[in-house]
């Protein structure tokens, strides 16, 4: 039975999706959300929150790009394992992709939600409040990647497929400070890793979408 992800590649969260799909070699369809498309119409009666990803595996419809890749896991495993057998270990990998979901993602999108807004209706302390999250993220994240390779050890995980949109779409929100050598390095080696920067590469094309701009040679 194929697979159908219903996505956009310029988005964080599908590319946190489509990584997994790319590190373990799974086939896909890709449903291109694009306003007036049949995948779009097709979407929107699949699931109505209508926020993407979303899997359709045969009958089956699974939402939530975390959700997702545990179903990859159980129902189309790969030579890459992203969530560790071991249960300490998982519950690691499942606490960093939440701590990338919610500390940076959210106050990432956060920033950029409030600039698409209509005119008289900012939030700028709410944009005040999401930078100074970010803030804290960054130094965390600089002392937790000191002396590891990846977000929660030696192997590429479900928390690194989180990491790597996260970390790109925030530093071009609201800069990484150079300083955070630790967090540069880590970015660097997530940008690499091949199926992210296929993701990346095929999001490319998109790039005029970013309403902050897209900064160039931060990719």
């Amino acid at each position: 039975m194929s697979l159908t992800l219903y996505a956009h590649p310029f988005s964080s969260y599908c590319q946190k999706a489509i990584t997994a799909f790319y590190e373990n070699h799974v086939p896909f369809a890709l449903g291109l959300i694009e306003p007036g498309s049949a995948a779009a119409a097709a979407f929107a009666e699949l699931w109505p929150i209508q926020r993407f990803p979303v899997l359709q595996d045969g009958a089956r419809t699974i939402p939530e790009a975390t959700v997702i890749i545990e179903y990859l896991e159980v129902h189309h495993p790969g030579p890459s394992k992203l969530i560790p057998a071991d249960p300490d270990a998982a519950i690691d990998v499942r606490f960093m992709d939440r701590f990338f979901d919610n500390y940076v993602s959210t106050p990432q999108g956060n920033i950029v939600f409030d600039a698409i807004r209509p005119e008289g209706k900012q939030d700028p302390y709410g944009v005040e409040q999401s930078r100074a999250l970010l803030d804290k993220a960054y130094i965390w994240l600089d002392a937790r990647m000191a002396d590891r390779v990846w977000a929660s050890g030696e192997r590429f995980s479900l928390a690194d497929c989180a990491a790597a949109p996260a970390l790109l779409y925030a530093d071009w929100t609201y800069p990484i400070p150079e300083r955070f050598k630790n967090l540069w390095a880590y970015r660097a080696r997530l940008l690499e890793r091949p199926s992210y920067a296929r993701a990346l590469e095929e999001a490319r094309v998109y790039r005029h979408y970013f309403p902050l701009g897209a900064p160039e040679g931060r990719d």
